[in-house]
This record gives C-alpha cells, structure tokens and sequence, in this order.
C-alpha cells in the first residue's frame, strides 16, 4: 500500500469510519472514475486546490464532479484573489499528487469550502491519495470529517 494510500485510510478510521479505498485503475478525470465507481459524474468529489496571490496559502475546495470552481466566488470566500495551486505546492502541503489528492489525510491542513450540490446523494466518492483509488462516503460525514464549509462557489 502507498504512503498516500494509508494516509488516506488511517485518517478516516481515525474518524470513526470503517471505509476500504476502491482500486479502479489509472483514472485522472471526474468521469472516468464515475465510470469505475458506477455512479453519476456529479458523485464523485472532486478536490480542487488554489493559491492565494498575496499569502501564498492553499484553499481547497471539495465540489460535486460535474461542476466548475469560480475564481471570483472562490476568492471572495477565501478572502484574497486566488490563482491555481501548481503541482509542487500541491505535493509539498497536502502529500499527494495532482490526480491523487484526497480530501483528508493532508500533510498541512487548509481551509476547505464544499459544495452543497454534493449532500444530494446518498454516497459520494472522494480520491484515496493515488489516481487510481477512490473511497466512498456519506456526504455528511465527509463535511463532518473535513470540518469544511458550506459555501456557493460553483459557475
């Protein structure tokens, strides 16, 4: 199992969940890991990371498969303009690569901001810390165990 893997893994039984990572194969996008899963594109979590321009600090913003991060809304929540996160920053705060990055388990925590689009569902599916698993939660517990915040900031 990878070190991203089982930080993955151990996060969530440390919340109390009793989840087993999913092992779909290489997928990099949204939809191919819907299709994997065998849910609806909009299930799958996708974990979206931005830069402030004046702090330099990572935002990471949990949202619904289908659907497209606002920059202006992202930085009016964040409370400075936001660029995106390139992939060594990525790497160097949250431990995981681009393609991999789950929404716990990160090596320096960020403030978080998630889409209410994905409490619709009865189960939605998150990246496990590689591009080739993913795991499946409760959309509440996910909001729970990330103590991120409601907020709309979706085109």
């Amino acid at each position: 199992m990878s070190k991203s893997l089982a930080r993955v893994t151990a996060a969530l039984a440390d919340a109390g969940l009793q989840i087993t990572p999913f092992e779909m194969g290489d997928c990099r996008t949204a939809q191919a890991a819907a299709d994997a899963a065998g849910c609806a594109l909009d299930q799958i979590v996708k974990s979206i990371l931005f830069a402030g321009a004046e702090s330099g600090r990572l935002y990471l913003f949990l949202t619904a498969g289908g659907n497209q991060v606002d920059a202006a809304k992202a930085s009016a929540l964040a409370g400075e303009v936001l660029g995106r996160a390139d992939a060594k920053q990525v790497r160097d705060v949250t431990g995981f690569a681009i393609g991999g990055v789950s929404p716990v388990g990160h090596l320096t925590p960020s403030p978080q901001f998630f889409d209410p689009h994905l409490l619709d569902f009865p189960v939605i599916w998150g990246a496990a810390g590689t591009p080739r698993h993913i795991f499946p939660i409760a959309p509440q517990d996910l909001l729970r165990i990330t103590g991120a915040t409601q907020a709309a900031f979706t085109a």
